[in-house]
């Protein structure tokens, strides 16, 4: 694997440490009428002028570009639909930072309506990505003990899927902002597991590649000798 194959999984895990301090930064805001429970992330970010949220979202995107590279370059079983919904899923981060919503209490622009579609094209995607990754991992060797992580955090995500989509409809957006941030909790932790287990297998076989060239360094001076 070449270097710049290995530094994928860095920015992976990198871009979703950073994605979740600088929204939980973003939640610090002098407003008392931004309730964090009942106010949508890209609510809150329009109401506070986006700034450190809306480029959470864009990290978080590219970041899962360079995870699903990553994953490809370590020959994860990938291939195919999760691979297209995850492609979903780190597009529609980046369209949903760039293009605004709108204020809350107002009508929806045009913006705002694409700004909607985007974001449940990502909400079903990840969820369903791992759903379909679930019995690929456990049938491959290197990825088989992180399947069941995999299953409970997509059972997780479908589950808050679930309750955002009954919530926003019947559900009259009661606590709309505690259900999504349970949502994308999941959703991130599966993009962590993915990327934590793809840095440790690209470091275990860069382990056992130095080993091999040492020892038969070694073994080549005792021959000389």
């Amino acid at each position: 694997m070449t270097a710049a194959k290995r530094l994928y999984p860095l920015i992976a895990c990198g871009s979703i440490l950073f994605s979740v301090v600088a929204v939980v930064v973003g939640q610090f805001d002098p407003d008392p009428y931004l309730d964090p429970m009942n106010v949508t992330i890209s609510e809150y970010a329009v109401a506070d002028r986006g700034g450190v949220t809306e480029v959470a979202m864009a990290v978080l995107g590219i970041g899962s570009l360079a995870l699903l590279a990553g994953l490809r370059a370590a020959g994860a079983p990938v291939r195919g639909m999760p691979e297209r919904l995850l492609m979903v899923w780190s597009g529609a981060l980046v369209v949903a930072s760039i293009v605004p919503t709108t204020p809350i209490g107002t009508d929806l622009d045009l913006a705002a309506q694409i700004h909607r579609y985007v974001s449940v094209a990502a909400f079903v995607s990840l969820p369903a990505a791992g759903a379909l990754l679930v019995p690929r991992l456990a049938a491959s060797a290197d990825w088989k003990p992180v399947a069941r992580a995999v299953e409970w955090v997509a059972l997780a995500g479908g589950f808050g899927l679930l309750a955002i989509t009954y919530v926003a409809m019947p559900g009259d957006r009661v606590m709309i902002g505690l259900v999504e941030r349970l949502l994308l909790g999941a959703e991130v932790a599966l993009l962590g597991v993915l990327a934590g287990w793809l840095a440790w297998l690209v470091w275990r076989q860069r382990v056992g590649v130095v080993s091999r060239v040492g020892g038969g360094a070694l073994r080549g001076v005792r021959v000389r000798a």
